[in-house]
């Protein structure tokens, strides 16, 4: 997504610096605004099910057929196609081998959501990491919700009863959507969250176009929250909000609660302090196999409950994107930071 700038000069230019992700670059000095993902990945058309389930196949059969004849016991950690969830599966993979002793394969930057449950449903892989606002959208079908304790019981429910997978213990942070303004203005007005933003007078937003539509996007925030903007907002590819925000063409806009530039550029999310955002927390699914034929897994996976937070998930992010780093070395840093 990020890459590092040349130039001074106030010019955009997209390209993939990862597979699958989009990346805009803006030139002054050190600094990549990356573009990010609806929280979770949410919204999944009838074709992209398709293709993901005809990928899911291909992938799987090529799994069988390379490890058909490996009998050496070892665990296999996937993730999804974006940093984040690289930055996730090294994590799991490096702190497994740490705790466990085991051989540890990877396969990461599998596809989107459904290729990553069809792989771990199939045993294919052992685990990764899911989001439960995603695990029940996209993958349960059943409608969004906002208490997060009872999110994640009807996605472990679920995950149990549908497919013979475990949920384990959150990791800690939410990768939902995130209120976001620039700093200067959080520490003038003493803004905190989404409430005193709307209090504090009429303000020139900005947005995703997809927010304008879904049903926990713009006009539930403004239902919630009895927003008076000082104008129509501005909708806009993603990759240009932050852009647009820095340069105080909005005044704020709704980013991705773990987007790496949000520390990066100094911007603030504001707390969602009326609950109105779905959780999306991160959470291992694995198989049950898994636990089987390694029970120490579990005790590994307990010990990562919740000690990864919104600000450390941005950072890491950002210094794969941002800073160019490897995720294995961004990986390796925070688990030492943790004592892990």
């Amino acid at each position: 997504m990020r890459a590092k700038s040349e130039e001074q000069n106030s010019k955009l230019e997209t390209r993939n610096a990862r597979p699958g992700i989009l990346s805009v670059r803006l030139e002054s000095p050190a600094l990549h605004l990356p573009a990010f993902k609806s929280p979770g990945e949410f919204r999944i058309s009838i074709f992209e099910f398709r293709l993901s389930v005809f990928t899911a196949c291909l992938f799987l059969a090529a799994c069988l057929a390379a490890c058909g004849g490996s009998r050496e016991p070892r665990i296999v950690v996937g993730s999804k196609n974006f940093t984040e969830q690289i930055i996730l599966g090294e994590i799991l993979a490096q702190h497994i081998e740490a705790k466990t002793g085991a051989r540890v394969e990877r396969r990461l930057n599998l596809g989107g959501t459904l290729v990553a449950h069809q792989a771990v449903q199939s045993g294919a892989i052992d685990l990764y990491v899911e989001y439960t606002g995603t695990a029940l959208t996209a993958v349960l079908n059943e409608k969004p919700a906002s208490d997060a304790a009872g999110v994640l019981a009807r996605v472990r429910a679920g995950y149990a009863q549908r497919f013979g997978l475990e949920v384990s213990e959150p990791l800690g942070f939410n990768n939902t959507f995130a209120i976001v303004v620039r700093g200067e203005d959080a520490r003038r007005l003493n803004l905190r969250t989404i409430s005193d933003l709307a209090r504090a007078g009429k303000w020139r937003a900005g947005f995703g176009y997809e927010f304008k539509e879904r049903p926990d996007g713009y006009n539930g925030l403004v239902a919630a929250y009895d927003f008076k903007f000082a104008a129509a907002p501005r909708f806009m590819e993603l990759g240009l909000l932050y852009r647009a925000l820095q340069d105080k063409q909005v005044d704020v806009v709704a980013g991705s609660a773990t987007d790496g530039v949000i520390s990066a550029l100094g911007m603030v999310a504001l707390e969602d302090d009326r609950g109105y955002f779905p959780p999306y927390q991160a959470v291992p699914v694995v198989h049950r196999a898994a636990f089987q034929r390694f029970p120490e897994l579990r005790r590994a996976l307990r010990a990562l409950a919740g000690r990864i937070s919104e600000e450390e998930m941005r950072r890491m992010n950002y210094a794969v994107d941002g800073e160019r780093r490897d995720p294995r070395s961004v990986a390796r840093e925070f688990l030492a930071g943790k004592k892990l």
